[in-house]
């Protein structure tokens, strides 16, 4: 490549990156997944589209998709409330291991008997699209709030079932007959299991160096902590366990230590989350052949009907037998198991090891995607509301973010937040927010203008706050002034927990030295 070559390069995709950051727009309008339009960008810009380039590396494709997966995974993760999740577990376990199971197998009959496709294509298509994409889901129901019960087993789910179908997927595309079903299900319990302990003492490590050691820049953290993250996965997969279990695993343990300047963790994590699925999902419009699919057309809609209407709901109300769930809230949850990402991604590998059939496997994944992404994107916000499942009426307190800048020599914090709309700390009086020792309110900022308050000075919807907190009451000032947001001013006489309920917040950090 030369000089010239990499400027054309560069030019191509600061433009393509352009459309792409502007389609987003139009996807929140429209309802569907932005994945939609970047694979169309890709395709756009394919060897049947007015771009004309010609694009056929699997290989290559696959490569790049693991370590797109490896980044948004880490955002993922990094994003997730572990009070949120944590109830969840025990579901998305299940989901993700006895519901893989029986959607790869009704998916496989079925691509077998009524889509006349060979087994092992069958068991490829079944394991491929058994992986759920949270983002894909959450894209269209930004707009319909949902209990965190729910959004805490889709958020698992994704997390955690891609590991397991990895390893199907990966098993059913190697050369010779398959494994025995019960050498495979050992495999996969033991991969799951290095995977889990890795990322969880990589994540705990990583979550004890960053709060023990001051870095000179604050734009040095994000770049530690996404390192920490893929360091995870990486050494997962040396240790021949799952490595996407390991880097969500590690990912949400530093996303729930209130690690330093957290808001531009989360920040460079989400910019590198969207980066990898631009280039992702346009790489894989690229390598589709928008004139072969005809043939593949009839077979995706078949078992696309399958996975949507038999697979997924059975799945999900076999897995969730053992606990008492709604039939409202399994009904969302079979219809929330958008395809995205992940399932292209895989069906690669089988193209990459050369079994027969892959490319018609391929084309019926990618058809099959969008399809049903297009049926069930745009439908989902609407049953949502049809099954009267979600904050209709907004009534649930906003968050409250919390910046903390370690003050290294001084041994404090410095706490910045501000009172959104929602919080209850509207009205209350400083001396009445009861810090703990050792923590005060020492500026607010109002209109534009900052001031020393005094104990009388009544706070209001839009102020921000400054608090100074000695080391020792770091946590207990950040949890005294999350319990009065959430409760307000007798927040704690009342019974209120300071546990309870802030699933939401969000801790941000800020740079102090």
């Amino acid at each position: 490549m030369t000089v010239d070559h990499l400027n054309q390069l560069l030019l191509v995709c600061s433009l393509v990156l352009l459309i792409a950051v502007a389609a987003v727009r139009i996807s929140s309008r429209s309802g569907l997944p932005s994945l939609l339009i970047y694979l169309g960008i890709g395709v756009a810009i394919g060897q049947d589209g007015p771009g004309g380039i010609v694009f056929d590396n699997a290989g290559l494709t696959q490569l790049l998709g693991y370590a797109a997966l490896v980044v948004i995974l880490a955002e993922g993760g990094l994003g997730t409330k572990w009070k949120e999740i944590r109830p969840a577990l025990p579901k998305a376990a299940l989901l993700s291991t006895v519901g893989v199971a029986v959607s790869v197998g009704v998916t496989a009959a079925g691509a077998h008997y009524l889509a006349g496709l060979e087994w092992r294509q069958a068991l490829l298509i079944g394991a491929v699209v058994s992986s759920t994409d949270a983002a894909a889901v959450f894209s269209v129901l930004r707009n319909v709030p949902l209990p965190s019960r729910l959004t805490g087993v889709l958020e698992a789910e994704s997390g955690f079932n891609d590991a397991p179908v990895v390893i199907l997927v990966v098993a059913f595309s190697a050369a010779g007959p398959v494994e025995h079903w019960y050498a495979l299900l050992g495999k996969i319990a033991l991969e799951l299991a290095i995977g889990a302990a890795v990322g969880l003492a990589v994540g705990w490590l990583g979550a004890y160096g960053m709060r023990h050691v001051a870095l000179p820049a604050s734009g040095l953290y994000p770049i530690a902590v996404m390192a920490i993250a893929v360091s995870a996965y990486a050494a997962g997969a040396l240790a021949h366990g799952s490595g996407f279990l390991a880097v969500y695993l590690a990912a949400v343990v530093l996303g729930n230590a209130k690690l330093p300047h957290a808001p531009a963790t989360r920040g460079f994590a989400e910019g590198l989350g969207w980066i990898g699925q631009i280039g992702m999902f346009v790489l894989l419009g690229l390598l589709v052949t928008p004139h072969n699919l005809l043939a593949d057309i009839v077979p995706a809609l078949v078992i696309g009907m399958i996975l949507t209407i038999v697979a997924r709901p059975l799945s999900v109300f076999v897995s969730l037998l053992p606990f008492t769930v709604p039939w409202q809230e399994k009904t969302l949850l079979s219809w929330a198991g958008l395809r995205g990402a992940v399932p292209i991604v895989l069906a690669t590998i089988p193209m990459v090891t050369k079994i027969p059939g892959s490319e018609h496997v391929f084309n019926i994944v990618f058809v099959l995607v969008v399809v049903y992404t297009l049926i069930q994107g745009p439908t989902l916000p609407w049953l949502a509301r049809r099954l009267q499942i979600g904050d209709a009426d907004g009534t649930e307190a906003a968050d409250l973010g919390i910046e903390s800048a370690p003050l290294e020599r001084l041994r404090g914090h410095l706490l910045s937040t501000s009172i959104g709309p929602g919080s209850r700390m509207h009205g209350v009086e400083v001396s009445e927010l009861r810090m703990p020792k050792g923590a005060a309110v020492t500026l607010v900022v109002r209109d534009g203008s900052s001031f020393v308050p005094s104990p009388a000075t009544v706070l209001r919807h839009g102020d921000e706050l400054l608090v100074v907190a000695t080391d020792p009451v770091r946590d207990a000032a950040e949890r005294r002034l999350q319990a009065v947001s959430q409760g307000g001013k007798l927040a704690g006489w009342l019974g209120t927990d300071t546990a309870r309920g802030h699933g939401h917040l969000r801790g941000h950090r800020r740079e102090g030295h």
